[in-house]
């Protein structure tokens, strides 16, 4: 049965109900998505898939292929360094020119983006996980004054909700990215700038390391 989505929309609801279905692992690295059974499971044209696609392409969660089509990315190790590399780069930046604005008000939808992610990892509700971290850092990082930093800070934040919930997948990361986003906003709430972004920076890093290690263990059963 066909849905009835606002024709200028369509795009859109294929594109976030696509995402949510990879980051899900729905759809593994690696899976073939076929534009008819797309559509025809959306009920809806090809023209909003194909759009959709080159969206997701555009993420880095597809890659069309030769012959193929779009086809579900793996990580990889270069993809997973170049983004971290950026991101302890360029957070650290925003981190360091934001929280000597910060206020009350920032503060207190800060400490309620942490409660709300605090329930998410206790409920184990991964849909969850990616998004409102995204959204702690960008609240953390708000008042900078640095708007094309932030930009390019914000794609590498969508880009990682599929790293964050590769990476929180089991119950020691996830009590340790609570612990650590907690240290992060007592710190900027003190003022203490450089223990803020050492901070930070040890964080992304140890998410970095994290993600290489698994990534390891998933070469090395491949390999056996």
């Amino acid at each position: 049965m066909s849905q009835d989505f606002p024709p200028r929309t369509l795009a859109g609801i294929v594109v976030d109900r696509l995402r949510e279905q990879i980051l899900s692992n729905d759809y593994p690295a690696g899976t073939q998505l076929r534009q008819d059974a797309l559509a025809e499971s959306f009920g809806v044209s090809r023209i909003p898939v194909r759009e959709a696609l080159i969206q997701l392409e555009a993420e880095g969660l597809v890659r069309m292929v030769p012959h193929k089509g779009a086809v579900v990315t793996e990580l990889s190790r270069d993809e997973v360094n170049d983004v971290f590399d950026l991101r302890v780069l360029l957070e650290t930046r925003l981190f360091r020119d934001s929280i000597k604005r910060l206020d009350a008000v920032d503060f207190a939808a800060i400490d309620a983006i942490q409660a709300r992610f605090e329930a998410a990892v206790r409920e184990r509700d991964p849909a969850r996980w990616g998004v409102l971290n995204q959204q702690l850092h960008a609240a953390l990082y708000a008042r900078a004054s640095l708007p094309q930093t932030s930009a390019v800070v914000a794609s590498l934040l969508q880009k990682t909700d599929r790293y964050t919930r590769v990476q929180l997948s089991s119950d020691a990361a996830r009590k340790r990215a609570r612990r650590e986003h907690a240290r992060l906003i007592e710190l900027a709430r003190r003022g203490a700038i450089d223990e803020a972004c050492d901070c930070l920076r040890e964080h992304v890093e140890s998410v970095r390391a994290d993600l290489l290690r698994m990534l390891d263990k998933r070469a090395e059963r491949r390999g056996r």
